[in-house]
């Protein structure tokens, strides 16, 4: 029996690619790998781009085959992961990918019209990890950025809204989640000043604002905005 029959594979491009089922993890080669994870980012795609993009040095004829190869080493069994039809390679119902949970929980937040239900921030945005880290194709980076940069405004949005709901404490866990991102980004760090603000912890707000106040000057030779500083007392910045 296959293996993938078992349960719905998942595949993880959060971190280290991995492809795991019920019964551990699945061997792929390197190729199909990159296979798998490009239809998995874009869902459907045609062969041309498919093959044009996984071997851009080789000639059509030659990256057409190496593609059916590719898709020929995928495991089958009851529930196929890609399924081709004519020109087009998509991704089956039976495939979960992380980066899509990812990427749909951050636009809920970003989306929400209402304020953010009471309890942490979604695991998936505190700790997911970056998209494939050490590929460094031009589509990877193209949708590592993507993800970035769609998690860094979920976890600012989840921050302030908890701030304004009354719920520092998991307003400064997105918060800082979203400064281990990026230790520049100034809204995060201005959601931390808030949220201890919200608590009555002037000088938690002060020790915050002055490291983040240096950290800004060291590296790049600039001083917080007028938004951030107005959060604090003049005597204390």
């Amino acid at each position: 029996m296959s293996t993938l029959t078992l349960a719905p594979p998942q595949l993880r491009l959060l971190g280290q690619f991995r492809l795991e089922s019920a019964a551990g993890t699945v061997d792929l080669c390197g190729n199909a790998q990159r296979l798998l994870a490009f239809v998995g980012l874009r869902r459907r795609v045609s062969r041309s781009v498919l093959a044009g993009t996984l071997w851009p040095d080789v000639t059509e004829e030659h990256a057409r085959g190496s593609l059916r190869t590719t898709l020929w080493k995928l495991p089958h069994g009851d529930r196929p992961l890609v399924r081709c039809a004519g020109e087009t390679v998509e991704l089956t119902d039976a495939l979960r990918v992380d980066a899509h949970t990812l990427a749909e929980t951050a636009l809920s937040v970003v989306r929400a019209e209402e304020p953010p239900r009471p309890g942490p921030a979604p695991l998936v945005l505190l700790g997911g990890g970056e998209l494939l880290p050490g590929w460094d194709e031009d589509w990877v980076l193209l949708e590592r950025e993507r993800l970035r940069q769609l998690r860094l405004h979920a976890l600012d949005a989840l921050a302030e809204g908890l701030t304004r709901q009354g719920s520092p404490a998991l307003a400064l866990e997105a918060a800082l989640a979203s400064v281990r991102i990026e230790p520049l980004r100034e809204s995060a760090h201005r959601a931390i000043v808030a949220a201890h603000l919200s608590e009555g912890n002037v000088i938690e707000a002060v020790r915050h604002y002055r490291a983040y106040r240096l950290l800004l000057r060291n590296e790049l030779g600039l001083e917080p905005s007028a938004q951030l500083a107005g959060l604090i007392p003049p005597a204390h910045r």
